[in-house]
Formats: C-alpha cells, sequence, structure tokens
C-alpha cells in the first residue's frame, strides 16, 4: 500500500486514505476502504491499474455506489471513483459520448437539452454511466441496451478495447462486463431526435411516479431483489405480509416492498438479516425464489 500510496503522490493522482464507504452509498452504509481513488484521466487511470496489477492488488470500481452494500467493517481492496474527464457528457451528432463516471441523470437532462430522445425511461436512476451499463439499468419499459451503441474498456494494461453491443451480452440486469477485468471508460448512446417539450414531459411524469411510488426520502440501494419469472418481486413480499417488517434500523419499505430502507441507522448486518428473511418467507409462503440485486462487498 506505501509503493501504491507513493505512486498516486508522485502522479498527482487524488486519492484518500481509510475512507469511509458509508459516504459514497446510496444505502449510506459500510466502512472504509485502505485507499480512494479518483483518478481524473485515462493516462492516471492507466497507471493506477497498472501499479494493481503489478502489486497483485484486489480493486473495486465505484460509480454511485447505488447498488452496493458494503460490511460494516469495509473491505481491503483499493477503490476506484472516476472523475475529471470520466464525468464529462458531449454531443456528436444523435449520439451523446459519456465518460463512465458521469451521472445517468446528467446525461438524460443533456439529451432532453438537446431534443434527443431515447432515455427518459432513466431520468431518476440514481448511478453513474459505467454501473448503468454493468447493470443494464432499466425502468419503465426500458433498457440501457435499447439505447447504447458501444463502450470503451481499459484492461489492467491500460489498453483500450471496444465493445459492441453483441459483445457486451446484455440481459435483465446483466452484461459480460459482469464476467470481466477492466474498467468501462466511455460509452456512446445513440438516441432519435425528438420534441423537446415532449421529452422534458415524459421525463417529469417518470420522475413524478419515482417519488410517489418510491421511498426515495430513505437510503436504500432501489429494487432489492430481481424480478422472478412469472412474477414480480414486491407483490409477493407484500402477500406475505413484509411490509413494515423490520430488522434493526432496516425496514421493508411500507411505501413500495420491493424496497429495504435504511430506516434508522441500520448497520450492513441489519440489512443482510432482512434479506434472508425476506427471502426465506417468500420461499416458503410461495414458492419462489427472490435473487438478491444488490452487490455485497466485504
Amino acid at each position: 500500500m506505501e509503493q501504491l500510496k507513493a505512486l498516486l503522490t508522485q502522479n498527482q493522482i487524488p486519492f484518500r486514505e481509510q475512507e469511509p464507504l458509508s459516504n459514497h452509498t446510496t444505502f449510506k452504509i459500510g466502512g472504509p476502504c485502505p485507499l480512494y481513488v479518483l483518478p481524473e484521466n485515462r493516462e492516471q487511470l492507466a497507471l493506477l491499474l497498472g501499479a494493481l496489477g503489478k502489486l497483485q492488488q484486489e480493486f473495486l470500481v465505484i460509480g454511485n455506489g447505488s447498488n452496493l452494500l458494503v460490511s460494516d467493517q469495509g473491505t481491503q481492496m483499493v477503490v476506484i471513483r472516476l472523475s475529471g474527464e470520466f464525468t464529462g457528457i458531449r454531443p456528436m451528432g444523435n449520439k451523446l459520448i459519456a465518460g463512465g463516471g458521469a451521472q445517468l441523470s446528467a446525461l438524460c437532462r443533456k439529451a432532453a437539452e438537446l431534443g434527443l430522445t431515447g432515455l427518459e425511461f432513466a431520468y431518476g436512476i440514481p448511478g453513474s454511466i459505467g454501473g448503468a451499463v454493468y447493470m443494464n439499468a432499466g425502468a419503465y419499459g426500458g433498457e440501457i441496451k435499447d439505447v447504447l451503441e458501444y463502450v470503451e474498456v481499459m484492461d489492467l494494461r491500460g489498453n483500450i478495447r471496444e465493445l459492441t453491443l453483441e459483445d457486451l451480452q446484455m440481459g435483465y440486469r446483466t452484461s459480460a462486463l459482469q464476467r470481466q477485468t477492466g474498467v468501462l471508460v466511455q460509452a456512446v448512446f445513440r438516441l432519435e431526435p425528438g420534441r423537446r417539450d415532449e421529452i422534458q414531459r415524459r421525463m417529469e411524469e417518470i420522475l413524478s411516479r419515482r417519488k410517489e411510488k418510491q421511498p426515495l426520502e430513505y437510503p436504500s440501494a432501489g429494487s432489492t431483489f430481481k424480478r422472478p419469472e412469472g412474477a414480480y418481486a414486491a407483490a409477493l413480499i407484500e402477500q406475505c405480509g413484509l411490509k413494515g417488517r423490520r430488522v434493526g434500523g432496516a425496514m421493508v419499505s411500507p411505501k413500495h416492498s420491493g424496497f429495504l430502507i435504511n430506516y434508522d441507522h441500520a448497520t450492513c448486518k441489519d440489512v443482510e438479516q432482512l434479506i434472508a428473511l425476506v427471502q426465506k418467507t417468500v420461499r416458503l409462503q410461495t414458492g419462489y425464489t427472490l435473487e438478491c440485486e444488490v452487490k455485497k462487498i466485504d
């Protein structure tokens, strides 16, 4: 770790030591990581990844931390958050080119400003571009794969690979990126011309529906469980009488039972126990197995 800190300092790559990950996840849960590194450009990222590879140091790339549940003890992995040029968004005809660290909602707003339609479904999803592609984020009948053209990924040697939609093998909350090592540095979205007022109206309508139906006033990781085939997780949980069920500071949201929320200073252990309780109850009462959508980080 001392070698890595020396390299970061020498190359003016921003980092923090023993950074609490509760500050960087939407659940507001999680202990510290040894180094939290914020590379600002491709050169810095290539240096960082090369050093991590040589030192055989495990690392985790995060965006908004909107799909993570981090251990109360934290992690020994180095955590990377793309910053600087990686947060930029620029137009190219009917396409938008976004850095892996850019916010998905910012991309949606940029599209609306330019009169480009196709991303309205994603407005309000609290993730980064990298995370949205990684998970094939979706809502309200749309998915990232519907508008994505290709991405650029940096490997541990600093080489850039271009991956097409076919290469990415995107499905329900999945992509080939989940089975590969590398960092998504850029994504290109293919959109269609539309009327700015109609795009804005649709985005506001979707955001209003989110606020009405989802417990956005509490920290959470969004929908906790994947949709099982032939059913809906929230309906099954509600059917089992679990709305409002608590374990410590974690609660099944009374507003939307698909959301497990940090109701009152919940720990990671509280959330894990509540997830297990929900899964067991739903399996016993309905026969359905709920697969967790949230990724646990130790």
